[in-house]
């Protein structure tokens, strides 16, 4: 077809939809006795988005229009929708999908709302995931949740059930104080330990679990077999697997180039899915050895996926196992000062420091700093490549709020604490990548920005996870998770010696069809978040 002929083609195409659009929310005016006209607020609640830049990647919209929302779903998008319960004026702003965060650690209502300053709608923890799920659903349910959020099951904490007999439940204390009996970490599983592994990985997933997340950094010592075994698992009930690739060295032996054929071979032998969490922390400063292996990989049409964040920063707990390589500084190219206490920020100088440390506070927060993106153009290609890696989500890997004290932080206060920390990635990661690539360098459009924000991270889970198919897009029928926000304004404000701070630019935000921001400010007795949750298989 000639590009003229597809540019007539679009238009007609959009003009058919938006007519239909507006057809469907004029009879849902009808049915209803019409918004704002003797509707009652209890029968259903209506609100538009109108005359906003609607952007949405599915259908390639970036036009100005409204958008309806009726009991929690997508009514229409289109143009003179007309009036509504309540109608949010968007004239000047961006109209988006809310951003989907596949990667986050924080879990709890404080961590919600950092990220809802950040675009974000639906928060999801699956490189670590939850063990066991079932009770982790029924925990957030019972306490209510500002954001979307769910898990996948916890290869780690299945590892430490099996080969040290802890019944803990998954969370940051836990895993710290797991890592005083190093056996789940540094031991081959036995064929006995194997089948314990793989029958909490089966309970979590019919449970609902989106998945299996294997931390296979913090557990270096795990078999290929184990691991095959689980990747077969994963293919048999067809969902990904979230890895957190076994090695992160820039040399061999246990190189990241290593760690990514290792990956790769899971993903042809066994069919799994196979996602590639923090591409860029992974990689390192090797990432552009690991991104041609991993085209490679793709382009054969193996079942691989990427995520990165847009920080040259990583953070962890520190008791990680790579931090007591005797080699540190040879195969990550950093001294010991590279890793800094979040609390306090002390900078640790050398080894010894370190490894008392870790058998003294296991459960600590650190930052990993590796790409120097200030001051090294370098380092900053090198971020580029993960960052956008055609076809890569862009997930945060946000850590859980800590005070002071070293707790994790779970309270109910706005703003949140002067002494809570984390990493400014749990602010302000997408509205970093928004700001810095697509407005201020141009990478990307904003249409591929949000792509890489909602729809990307949507399609990654939409064949496993069917709740997932109505999110990351602006359509009929879809949930109704949407994020408005002043496209020159938006920015992140957290910073490594600010880092509870906000981010701004998110004019309004809208979860589940209600409204949580609205004119930039926080509904804090709001809890729209609804659970994303693969069907529960029963006995």
């Amino acid at each position: 077809m000639h590009a003229a002929s597809a540019s007539a083609a679009v238009v007609v195409v959009t003009k058919i939809c938006l007519y239909a659009a507006q057809t469907h929310l004029r009879s849902c005016c009808r049915v209803f006795g019409g918004f704002g006209n003797g509707m009652r607020s209890d029968d259903m609640s209506g609100l538009v988005i109108s005359g906003g830049r609607v952007v949405d990647p599915a259908s390639g919209m970036d036009a100005i229009g409204d958008v309806a929302v009726v009991d929690g779903k997508i009514a229409a998008v289109g143009s003179s929708l007309g009036g509504a319960e309540r109608v949010i004026d968007a004239t000047g702003l961006v109209v988006a999908p809310g951003f989907i965060d596949l990667h986050a650690h924080g879990q709890s209502i404080p961590a919600d709302r950092m990220q809802a300053f950040d675009g974000v709608t639906t928060t999801l923890d699956l490189e670590a995931g939850v063990l066991p799920v079932a009770s982790w659903y029924e925990r957030q349910a019972r306490k209510g949740r500002v954001l979307n959020y769910g898990a996948a099951t916890n290869w780690a904490f299945a590892r430490i059930g099996a080969m040290t007999g802890s019944n803990a439940e998954s969370s940051l204390e836990a895993f710290g104080n797991a890592m005083r009996d190093r056996r789940w970490m540094d031991n081959v599983a036995s064929d006995a330990e194997v089948a314990g592994i793989l029958d909490r990985l089966a309970r979590g997933l019919n449970e609902g679990g989106i998945g299996i997340g294997i931390l296979n950094a913090y557990a270096p010592g795990a078999g290929v077999q184990e691991l095959t075994a689980v990747c077969q698992l994963a293919a048999k009930q067809d969902v990904p697997t979230f890895t957190h690739v076994a090695y992160m060295s820039r040399i061999d032996p246990e190189s990241a180039a290593e760690a990514y054929i290792r990956l790769i071979g899971y993903a042809g032998a066994t069919g799994a899915h196979m996602h590639i969490c923090h591409f860029n922390s992974s990689s390192k400063t090797d990432i552009e050895r690991c991104r041609v292996l991993v085209e490679k990989a793709q382009a054969q049409g193996l079942p691989i996926t990427v995520e990165a964040y847009p920080y040259g920063t990583g953070s962890t707990v520190l008791a990680a196992a790579f931090f007591s390589d005797p080699q540190f500084v040879e195969r990550n190219g950093t001294g010991y000062d590279s890793v800094q206490r979040v609390t306090d920020g002390y900078r640790f100088h050398d080894r010894a420091e370190l490894l008392k440390a870790q058998a003294e506070e296991p459960s600590s927060l650190v930052l990993w700093h590796i790409l120097d993106t200030e001051n090294n153009s370098h380092h900053r290609d090198l971020l580029d490549m993960s960052v956008l890696y055609p076809g890569g989500a862009i997930a945060s890997d946000a850590m859980p709020w800590t005070t002071s004290d070293g707790k994790t932080y779970t309270g109910d206060a706005w703003p949140l604490p002067d002494d809570a920390t984390s990493h400014p990635r749990s602010a302000g990661c997408f509205t970093k990548f928004i700001r810095e690539w697509v407005r201020e360098r141009k990478t990307v459009s904003l249409l591929e920005g949000v792509r890489k924000c909602a729809l990307i991270p949507a399609e990654i889970l939409s064949q496993s996870t069917p709740a997932m198919r109505a999110k990351g897009r602006l359509a009929k029928d879809a949930d109704a998770d949407i994020v408005v926000f002043d496209y020159e304004k938006l920015s992140d404000r957290a910073t490594f010696t600010a880092m509870n701070r906000p981010s701004e630019g998110v004019r309004h935000l809208v979860v589940s069809g209600q409204p949580l921001i609205s004119d930039g400010i926080l509904d804090v007795t709001a809890r729209p978040g609804r659970p994303v949750r693969r069907p529960v298989v029963e006995g």
